[in-house]
């Protein structure tokens, strides 16, 4: 998998994906467009290790209220290890489709590991999006997907918004 990103002169970033064109962001705005959903996701879930994010000023803390779906309720197989980097949706168009996805990685306060059904207090590191931050307030819900499959959901308790 070549990863290639480009930033014009007219302050537009693109990210290509094989050859492909798979995101555009327009940096003076924020505005951004994926045009393919599978390839961004694949991209974005190895950026976190690629662009070496720790807990710098890009990040958007959120702490949470986490519960993953059993597997008889149409969810995973197993648990999850602290770390894990799923998509989270907070809206849906009206047909039921995902409008956007933010790629943030769950952390587990005390346990390393966990259960399906079970519901945990969490740590949400998000890369900061102006398209995201309009989502963030203390009790809204979101729904954590692997692909189109939602496996899980969460609810904002707490957060902390940095910036450069």
């Amino acid at each position: 998998m070549l990863i290639t990103k480009k930033i014009t002169e007219h302050n537009e970033l693109y990210l290509y994906m094989n050859g492909k064109l798979i995101y555009k962001k327009w940096l003076d705005t924020g505005q951004s467009k994926v045009f393919d959903v599978m390839a961004y996701d694949k991209y974005t879930y190895a950026s976190y290790t690629d662009l070496d994010i720790k807990d710098g000023p890009h990040l958007i803390h959120v702490k949470a209220n986490i519960r993953f779906k059993t597997t008889e309720e149409g969810g995973r197989k197993n648990g999850i290890n602290s770390g894990y980097s799923p998509n989270h949706v907070f809206e849906y168009n009206e047909n039921g489709e995902l409008l956007d996805t933010f790629v943030g990685d769950i952390k587990i306060k005390g346990d390393r590991f966990m259960e399906l059904g079970k519901e945990y207090e969490a740590k949400v590191r998000f890369v900061f999006s102006q398209r995201l931050e309009k989502f963030i307030e203390k009790g809204r819900k979101w729904w954590i997907h692997e692909g189109a499959k939602m496996v899980g959901e969460a609810e904002i308790i707490g957060f902390e918004l940095s910036k450069a």
